[in-house]
């Protein structure tokens, strides 16, 4: 074997486990096929780790992950921990791993597979060939200003609040990785902001037009985020890259993924870092944990993101992609996905198959 690649492993909570497990299987076929090796290192992370040492983001946890090639992430989170302090919620681990990665670009791509286009809620017409990526920036604005918090006012009454800030710096590194990414697409760049309100954002739409200037291929146009919201649901396929804050990339590709019809199947990469981190964009969802109801094909497809931007092998995220396209195309589906005559799989059934077909 003449590549060895170490891959620390984040199962989480709810659903977390059983999706990184399906993912697991791609992973040693994958060992198999591609004849390279792989070292998966597992440890405890959110509500597990807050269990196991009362931390969600365990000091040895972090130091596999620091030292590993990729960090493969399941999910985190569910009611069990939300009456804890708010700094030991499993949440937390999120924030601590990207700033300590220093991961500070989310990629999130929306994509719908030919054999999909009926699940989404919008018309047919719409949504064909739909493939849009979200570019958000992921270690600053209002998720990490300071100051932060609750206090009470003389009269008794409490008042929250949080401090949205970017520096001009953290503006033009998120979007350089906007711009180099739509270079390898349609070289057309959506920054989003609320300029009209929000001086922070008037800051980022300055910032985002002097950057553009180094890149004359590239069409750069800029949106409201209210607007983005509502052109998201009217004319999704205008856009090609969306870049914006870290609250507004939050929600934006939240709206983006269910243009595809199930945010199970949506992977990302967290990059920045020397080590960047994967994972799909769905919830730990403890509703259905441990009923083998989970979609694992989004934390699937966040393997083959892994090696097209960890490991520069490009060829394995598409071998990945058109695994996961053929499974599509024979009426495979998890519950998340069912419709009318297809063909109902566990979570176990559905990563079965896609290994199947990468092996054949």
């Amino acid at each position: 074997m003449n590549q060895k690649y170490t891959i620390a492993l984040l199962p989480g909570d709810g659903i977390g486990p059983e999706v990184i497990k399906e993912a697991v299987k791609v992973l040693r076929s994958l060992e198999k096929i591609l004849k390279i090796e792989l070292i998966l290192n597992e440890v405890p992370v959110g509500g597990a780790a807050y269990e196991a040492e009362g931390h969600p983001l365990p000091a040895n946890t972090l130091n596999v992950a620091q030292s590993a090639d990729a960090v493969l992430l399941g999910a985190v989170g569910g009611p069990k921990w939300e009456k804890i302090d708010f700094s030991l919620r499993p949440e937390r681990a999120l924030l601590g791993l990207r700033s300590h990665l220093k991961l500070y670009a989310n990629l999130r791509p929306a994509k719908v597979f030919p054999a999909l286009v009926d699940a989404s809620s919008l018309k047919k017409d719409l949504v064909d060939n739909l493939d849009i990526l979200v570019v958000r920036e992921l270690t600053g604005g209002i998720y990490f200003g300071e100051p932060r918090g609750v206090d009470t006012l003389v009269d008794g009454s409490r008042r929250g609040f949080n401090t949205l800030v970017y520096t001009e710096e953290e503006i033009k590194r998120i979007a350089r990785v906007a711009f180099d990414v739509a270079r390898k697409r349609n070289k057309r760049v959506v920054s989003v902001d609320k300029a009209n309100v929000l001086e922070v954002t008037g800051l980022w739409r300055e910032v985002v037009s002097e950057v553009h200037s180094e890149y004359d291929d590239i069409i750069l146009e800029h949106m409201y985020v209210d607007n983005c919201a509502m052109q998201l649901v009217r004319l999704p396929k205008q856009f090609d890259v969306i870049v914006t804050t870290n609250m507004f990339g939050d929600i934006l590709s939240d709206e983006a993924s269910m243009l595809t019809g199930s945010i199970g199947m949506l992977p990302s990469a967290s990059v920045g870092g020397k080590t960047a981190m994967y994972e799909p964009i769905h919830g730990s969802a403890p509703d259905i944990a441990g009923k083998g109801l989970a979609n694992p094909l989004a934390t699937i497809l966040s393997v083959g993101m892994m090696f097209k931007y960890s490991f520069g092998r490009e060829e394995v995220n598409h071998k990945i992609e058109s695994a996961v396209e053929s499974v599509l195309d024979q009426g495979i589906r998890t519950r998340d996905i069912l419709s009318h005559k297809m063909i109902e799989v566990s979570t176990e059934e559905m990563g079965d198959r896609v290994v199947s077909e990468l092996e054949k």
